[in-house]
């Protein structure tokens, strides 16, 4: 070694361990700030649009938490508990095979996209193939009991909305299952998401199941957090007077209310409620907000990429998004 080298091997020795700055950290000294500039924080932003921004943002944050939480149970449920083999048994061995049995599986869990997201982690973890996987994902949050009596009521005088949902749903998910199967590259999915569980022999399954649990939490809430801000910034400065202008352009309704669909991030329990109010339209751009928005929507990209990587969903979220369109609209023209 040179003299320089021991020279700074010396220095690193005596200046005694590190500093190291985490979130957590620096979340703590953004609320000190807050604190101390807490009355010159509130003048600037005692601005309407900023007020009724910061309500919508922490309505969706609060409608969407529960079943996120809800969702990361169940994930770390399944890794503490159900071995992969027992889930690799319960599905065909072949994978289109299995495409449509995870779709209807998908009943099953009554939650929300932030839900699956990380259950759908948590299976291609164990070893579930990636295309069953995804339509499990985007089935859980579209054709469970609670969305569908959800609909069932807001639309009480159109009955067959709710069987037309469903349907767009569930042609939704089987379709970019199988479009998966055919097209889709592993590698566009992040290490992370693939990376087979750790052996947890020996360990008690209930550590197991509370490390996994805090684990998927932290990882998936900021993205939420990141999705409810664009869609709060969208609900209060696009002009709702922009939606009169559609009644009667059946092509462009149906197009605007896809994009409504993806932008106001709306948890899938709740959406039939916000679909109804769009009267001045017809049944059908409605019902192609109802099967767009838990399939393809801000909040759920930004869990997507926080779960599988940005390859993954710059690639997923756009064919979702057509797919999505598509089926609803062949189950509009079909059921409606």
């Amino acid at each position: 070694m040179t003299i320089t080298g021991e020279i700074r091997s010396s220095k690193r020795r005596s200046g005694g361990p590190r500093l190291k700055i985490t979130s957590l950290e620096v979340l703590c000294g953004i609320l000190v700030l807050a604190l101390l500039f807490q009355s010159r924080l509130v003048d600037l932003l005692d601005v309407p649009k900023l007020r009724t921004a910061s309500t919508v943002f922490v309505a969706i944050c609060v409608q969407a938490m529960p079943f996120l939480v809800l969702g990361v149970l169940i994930s770390g449920a399944i890794a503490a508990f159900v071995p992969a083999s027992a889930l690799r048994r319960l599905l065909p061995s072949k994978t289109a095979l299995a495409v449509p049995v995870a779709g209807v599986a998908g009943i099953a869990l009554p939650g929300c996209e932030c839900a699956s997201v990380p259950v759908a982690k948590r299976l291609m973890q164990q070893g579930v193939a990636p295309a069953v996987a995804l339509t499990f994902l985007l089935a859980a949050p579209a054709v469970n009991p609670i969305v569908l009596v959800s609909t069932a009521v807001a639309f009480n005088d159109a009955p067959m909305m709710v069987v037309a949902r469903f349907a767009g749903s569930l042609l939704t998910a089987m379709v970019m299952g199988w479009l998966w199967v055919r097209f889709g590259k592993m590698e566009w999915i992040a290490e992370r998401a693939l990376a087979r569980m750790a052996d947890h022999t020996g360990r008690s399954k209930w550590a197991v199941f509370a490390e996994s649990s805090r684990h998927d939490l932290v990882d998936a809430g900021g993205f939420l957090v990141l999705g409810g801000l664009f869609a709060a910034v969208f609900k209060t400065f696009v002009p709702t007077a922009w939606m009169q202008t559609l009644g009667g352009q059946i092509v462009l309704g149906v197009i605007v209310m896809a994009l409504l669909a993806v932008v106001l991030a709306l948890c899938s329990e709740a959406d039939a409620f916000v679909a109804v109010a769009f009267s001045a339209l017809p049944l059908l751009p409605r019902l192609v907000f109802l099967v767009v928005g838990p399939a393809v929507d801000v909040k759920l990209i930004a869990l997507q990429a926080g779960a599988f990587g940005k390859s993954f969903a710059f690639r997923f979220a756009p064919a979702t998004f057509v797919v999505a369109i598509l089926c609803a609209v062949v189950s509009g023209v079909v059921l409606l």
